[in-house]
Protein backbone atom coordinates (compact mmCIF):
# COMPACT_ATOMS: atom_id res chain seq x y z
CA UNK A 1 0.00 0.00 0.00
CA UNK A 2 1.26 2.91 -1.11
CA UNK A 3 0.89 5.98 1.98
CA UNK A 4 1.97 9.91 1.83
CA UNK A 5 5.05 10.75 1.71
CA UNK A 6 3.82 13.08 4.77
CA UNK A 7 4.06 9.77 7.08
CA UNK A 8 7.61 9.32 6.54
CA UNK A 9 7.18 5.38 5.54
CA UNK A 10 7.28 3.70 1.81
CA UNK A 11 4.81 1.52 0.19
CA UNK A 12 3.55 -0.57 3.56
CA UNK A 13 3.78 -4.15 2.45
CA UNK A 14 1.83 -7.08 4.34
CA UNK A 15 4.45 -10.16 4.79
CA UNK A 16 2.28 -12.11 7.13
CA UNK A 17 -1.15 -13.00 9.05
CA UNK A 18 -1.14 -15.30 11.85
CA UNK A 19 -1.47 -15.37 15.43
CA UNK A 20 -4.10 -12.53 15.30
CA UNK A 21 -1.25 -10.41 14.19
CA UNK A 22 -0.77 -8.35 10.96
CA UNK A 23 3.08 -8.21 10.37
CA UNK A 24 4.44 -5.31 7.47
CA UNK A 25 7.35 -3.79 6.63
CA UNK A 26 8.00 -0.60 5.22
CA UNK A 27 10.92 1.79 4.11
CA UNK A 28 12.20 4.41 5.91
CA UNK A 29 11.76 7.96 4.30
CA UNK A 30 11.97 10.07 6.82
CA UNK A 31 15.25 10.94 9.39
CA UNK A 32 13.49 9.31 12.24
CA UNK A 33 10.48 6.82 13.54
CA UNK A 34 8.25 6.34 16.35
CA UNK A 35 5.40 4.08 16.94
CA UNK A 36 3.13 3.71 19.53
CA UNK A 37 -0.17 1.04 20.06
CA UNK A 38 1.83 -1.85 18.32
CA UNK A 39 4.74 -3.32 18.31
CA UNK A 40 7.55 -1.97 16.08
CA UNK A 41 10.84 -1.55 15.61
CA UNK A 42 13.75 -0.55 13.47
CA UNK A 43 15.37 -4.09 13.06
CA UNK A 44 14.63 -4.03 9.18
CA UNK A 45 17.71 -2.72 7.43
CA UNK A 46 18.44 -1.44 3.71
CA UNK A 47 21.11 0.39 2.17
CA UNK A 48 19.12 3.80 1.89
CA UNK A 49 17.52 4.72 4.65
CA UNK A 50 16.50 1.12 6.64
CA UNK A 51 13.62 0.24 6.85
CA UNK A 52 10.64 -1.06 10.21
CA UNK A 53 9.04 -3.42 10.73
CA UNK A 54 5.50 -3.72 12.45
CA UNK A 55 3.11 -5.89 13.90
CA UNK A 56 -0.49 -5.35 15.08
CA UNK A 57 -3.47 -6.60 16.06
CA UNK A 58 -7.13 -5.97 15.90
CA UNK A 59 -8.16 -3.37 17.78
CA UNK A 60 -7.19 0.77 18.92
CA UNK A 61 -5.27 2.90 16.34
CA UNK A 62 -1.37 2.64 16.33
CA UNK A 63 0.17 6.00 15.92
CA UNK A 64 3.08 6.02 13.32
CA UNK A 65 5.44 9.09 13.38
CA UNK A 66 2.76 11.23 15.14
CA UNK A 67 1.24 11.93 11.25
CA UNK A 68 -0.38 8.10 10.15
CA UNK A 69 -3.45 6.09 12.43
CA UNK A 70 -3.05 2.52 11.45
CA UNK A 71 -5.56 0.50 12.54
CA UNK A 72 -6.37 -3.49 12.21
CA UNK A 73 -10.21 -3.38 11.78
CA UNK A 74 -10.22 -6.95 11.41
CA UNK A 75 -8.67 -10.09 10.57
CA UNK A 76 -10.25 -13.09 8.35
CA UNK A 77 -7.89 -16.02 8.09
CA UNK A 78 -5.15 -15.04 5.73
CA UNK A 79 -7.24 -11.82 5.11
CA UNK A 80 -6.90 -8.65 7.08
CA UNK A 81 -8.52 -5.32 6.38
CA UNK A 82 -6.47 -2.18 7.61
CA UNK A 83 -7.66 1.20 7.62
CA UNK A 84 -5.04 4.10 7.32
CA UNK A 85 -5.49 8.01 7.83
CA UNK A 86 -4.22 10.77 9.11
CA UNK A 87 -4.19 11.49 12.51
CA UNK A 88 -6.31 13.39 14.26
Amino acid sequence: MTVPETYGLGPIEVTAISGGEVEMVARLTGSGFGVSGCSGGGGVSSGDGGGVRLSCGEGPAATINDAMSLEVVEIRGTAAVLRIEPVG
